[in-house]
């Protein structure tokens, strides 16, 4: 409680210099958060693009229904598959009408369906590489009654090297925001624990130990950390409301998961307590040091 009651008075004493350290963390975490919202939002993006990847076989005519059943049951139980959807002639039919309205009349004089059955398998997440994908899809086109097999293999190839593409520049710059947030967060905390350097040097005068010198600084620089970190949050957050409700195209736009924002919070309050205890032992440690 001693610890609690003269961190509070040191906010009172300085509310300028708290305002100014809370500001400046805040600051340096409203660019990391919003870089965060960008790079989840694109990485989402990309996710849904993925998600669509299939492997279709088209069927032959002559393929026995007893074949495309038991052939259907087998390629479910691949691990990498999540779903297979079996496509009919004529179903096949009905979509080319409805989705080709350019070819509809073609398509309503025919005497005999031209289009085949078909099957197509959706991937599960891990197995949407190139070579995943090919393997799938070599896997479909071993079966007999399978004419050919499609992944589009030049756009799955494209599609994976935009991905890793995307994680590596976000990995790069993400580190170099957190990078630059964290020496913001030490060096403010820093800068307000020597500005009160008197107070340590009093205290140590009336024969105070480190460790109760410490604790109200450790709790201060804590605080100080938290509360940038939530400032940092809350004004992301009003970005993420504001932009969209102005710009019809970032409707979509989604919020960061809850244990980005938790972790972003946590470590700020973490930096500020670490910057805060190595601020005050070395302030404390140049009273025991050579004169």
């Amino acid at each position: 409680m001693r610890a609690l009651r003269e961190a509070l008075a040191g906010f009172r004493r300085t509310p300028l210099l708290c305002a100014l350290s809370i500001g400046a963390i805040g600051l340096s975490l409203v660019i990391l958060g919003l870089f965060g919202l960008v790079a989840h939002n694109i990485g989402g993006a990309i996710s849904d693009v993925e998600r669509r990847v299939e492997v279709v076989g088209y069927l032959l005519d002559d393929a026995a229904s007893e074949q495309v059943r038991a052939a259907r049951r087998e390629l479910e139980a691949l691990p990498a598959v999540e779903s297979v959807r079996y496509v009919s002639k004529d179903e096949a039919l009905e979509r080319a009408r409805r989705d080709l309205v350019e070819f509809s009349n073609v398509y309503g004089e025919l005497l005999v369906n031209p289009l085949p059955a078909s099957f197509h398998l959706r991937l599960r997440e891990g197995f949407r590489t190139p070579e995943a994908v090919s393997e799938t899809a070599s896997l479909l086109a071993a079966y007999p009654f399978i004419e050919e097999a499609r992944f589009g293999d030049e756009w799955v190839e494209r599609l994976f090297a935009l991905r890793s593409a995307a994680t590596g520049i976000a990995l790069a710059l993400g580190g170099g925001f957190a990078l630059v947030a964290m020496l913001l967060i030490v060096t403010t905390v820093r800068m307000a624990i020597l500005a009160r350097g008197e107070e340590i040097e009093i205290m140590q005068i009336v024969g105070a130990r480190e460790g109760y010198i410490q604790r109200p600084f450790l709790l201060e620089g804590a605080v100080t950390g938290l509360a940038g970190g939530l400032l940092a949050l809350g004004v992301t957050r009003l970005v993420y409301v504001v932009f969209p409700a102005r710009f019809a195209a970032l409707e979509s736009l989604a919020w960061l998961p809850h244990l980005w924002t938790a972790t972003g919070v946590a470590t700020a309050a973490a930096l500020g307590l670490l910057a805060a205890a190595f601020s005050v032992h070395r302030e404390v440690g140049r009273a025991y040091g050579p004169s």
